[in-house]
Parts: C-alpha cells; sequence; structure tokens
C-alpha cells in the first residue's frame, strides 16, 4: 500500500457489518422522527447506495474523505438509465441530499470529527411548474361527477370535495382519522404532514357537508371494519391507500370528461393557483399547503403569469 493511501478497510466481516447494520438503523429511526413515509425510505435507499459503492472501493465509512464523495458524485453522473440516458438533474440532487444528510447526522452524533459532505454542492434544480392544472370548471365537473347516493359516491363526494378545499397531500389524507375532522368549525387537522408538521386547516362548506353526508349515511355501510378510527375507509371498511386514491381522482375526472392526467397532486395544484388568482395572499397559500419554504409556493406565481401572458397574447391590440 502506498503511503499516501489512507487506511482503508481491511475486511467487511460481522463486525464491520455489524456496525454499519448499527449506524443504518440510527440513522432510519433519525429520519422517521424528521420526515414523512416516503422520505424516510427513499433517504435510506440512497445511502445504501454509497455504502455498497464505498465498501466496492475499499473505502472504510469513517475514513471518507470529501474527494471520496466527489468521486461518488463523478460516478453517479456516468450512471445511464435502461434506455442508455443519463439521469436527471432531479435524481443527482436528491441522491445527494441524501448523502449530506448522512455524513451531517453522522457529524452530529460525533461517530465523525468533520462533516466531509459539508463542501459539497447538489446541482440545482430547475423550478418546475406543475404539469397539469384544473380550471374551475373542471375542478367542478369532477366534484359533481360523484352524484348518487351510493356509499361509495359519498365517499368518494367527500374525498374529492377535501381534496379541493384544502390542497391536502394524499400521504396525509389517507392518514386523517375522525377525531382530525370537526365539521361543526369547519377545520381538519393535519397530524405530522411532511417534515413531521401539524397543522389545522379550514374546509369550506361543500367540504363539510360532503363529509357530515359520508359519515352519517355512508362510512358504515362500508363494511365491518368501519369502526376503526381512519375517515376514509374502502369497501371493505379498510384504511384506503396510496394507489386507491389516486384511481379514485382517476376515474371521476374521466367520468367528468377531463382529458388532463389528474391526480390527488393535481387537486393541490389547482388550489394553490385559484386561491392565488382569487388574490389570495401567498403566505396563506404556504400555510394551508403546508410548505416549509415560501419559494416552494411562490412556483405558482409563474402559473399565474402564464395565464396573464396568455390573456395579453389573446385580447391586447400588439399582443397577436
Amino acid at each position: 500500500m502506498t503511503p499516501n493511501l489512507r487506511k482503508r478497510e481491511r475486511s467487511h466481516g460481522p463486525s464491520v457489518s455489524r456496525r454499519l447494520s448499527q449506524v443504518l438503523r440510527l440513522y432510519r429511526e433519525d429520519l422517521d422522527l424528521r420526515y414523512g413515509e416516503r422520505t424516510a425510505p427513499e433517504y435510506h435507499s440512497r445511502v445504501r447506495r454509497l455504502l455498497a459503492w464505498l465498501k466496492d472501493k475499499h473505502v472504510a465509512l469513517f475514513s471518507v474523505r470529501t474527494e471520496d464523495l466527489l468521486a461518488y458524485q463523478t460516478h453517479l453522473l456516468s450512471l445511464r438509465t435502461g434506455e442508455g440516458r443519463a439521469y436527471s438533474v432531479g435524481f443527482h440532487h436528491n441522491q445527494l441530499v441524501a448523502v449530506k444528510s448522512f455524513f451531517r447526522f453522522l457529524y452530529r452524533r460525533g461517530m465523525m470529527l468533520a462533516d466531509p459532505a459539508a463542501p459539497l454542492e447538489p446541482p440545482r434544480q430547475e423550478t418546475r411548474l406543475p404539469r397539469s392544472i384544473l380550471t374551475v370548471r373542471e375542478a367542478r365537473a369532477i366534484l359533481e361527477a360523484a352524484s348518487t347516493r351510493s356509499p361509495t359516491d359519498l365517499r368518494d363526494r367527500a374525498i374529492l370535495e377535501t381534496l379541493y378545499a384544502t390542497g391536502i397531500r394524499v400521504s396525509e389524507l389517507i392518514h386523517l382519522t375522525l377525531s382530525d375532522v370537526d365539521t361543526e368549525e369547519r377545520t381538519l387537522r393535519v397530524v405530522r404532514g411532511k417534515g413531521r408538521k401539524d397543522r389545522a386547516v379550514p374546509l369550506t362548506q361543500a367540504a363539510s357537508e360532503a363529509i357530515d353526508d359520508y359519515l352519517a349515511h355512508a362510512r358504515g355501510q362500508l363494511g365491518p371494519r368501519a369502526s376503526e378510527r381512519h375517515l376514509f375507509v374502502t369497501t371493505h371498511g379498510a384504511p384506503m391507500h396510496r394507489m386507491g386514491m389516486s384511481l379514485l381522482v382517476k376515474r371521476w375526472a374521466f367520468q367528468a370528461g377531463i382529458k388532463k392526467r389528474v391526480t390527488p397532486h393535481t387537486f393541490r395544484h389547482s388550489v394553490a393557483t385559484h386561491l392565488l388568482k382569487g388574490r389570495a395572499d401567498i403566505r396563506h397559500i404556504q400555510a394551508l399547503l403546508g410548505h416549509a419554504s415560501l419559494a416552494t409556493t411562490e412556483r405558482y406565481t409563474h402559473v399565474a403569469i402564464e395565464d396573464l401572458r396568455e390573456v395579453v397574447k389573446r385580447a391586447h391590440p400588439r399582443g397577436r
């Protein structure tokens, strides 16, 4: 071994493996406390990718230097998809954010004397505008498509009205409990949303009435397990899942004759855009959606500007 090389791992035997497993377990526990059910496993998976690369290069975790992480960044840039294309900027950004999070955790816990990932700069992502925004008329058409008095239609109408009233994330929606909703006060409590933050949001009168209707005439008929605490349940009375919510929204958009791609998140984007057009303060929109950063909310101003550009193009004497 040449003198200029650092000490490398001599073995990946049981003791090293046990220590790495313990570190990963502690890191996962830390992630679970700070992030939601999707972010924590994603960060964990990205860190395991790094650890596999370090093992392949015979670099000990606790002797990692910034130079090693820069080499890892170069390795990521060399990766290609199954179709032979380079990965997106978003992919590289997310990988490095997870790496920085991991080494910040190790440094914070005193496992490393310095943070080798501190100098790393994840590539800047372009501000992506929402792919699909519903018009007010389209949103109303989807809400009104669920018009029968069957238990599933009453449930679906309540879900759709809740999505449009609050812009709630689907991960937050499926975890709502009966105690989280107060239709008399017309408020909804989102417990441990993204970033593990709680928030209270107002319900529209239409959403409150739809939820009341669902609770009074539908929820108890959706299966023997419908007495459990979740607000929205399946036809078997079990808690609903993300995929079920997505299919539900897609089905009612199709029934309403909407040609756009519509997901639960489409309602979130649409709520923000419609409120902005109605001259709502952007900080109020931020509070409603639970954005940690105002910059995230501000991207909807770009949507409004695009709409204004179309108006000028159509109506201004010099616009055509």
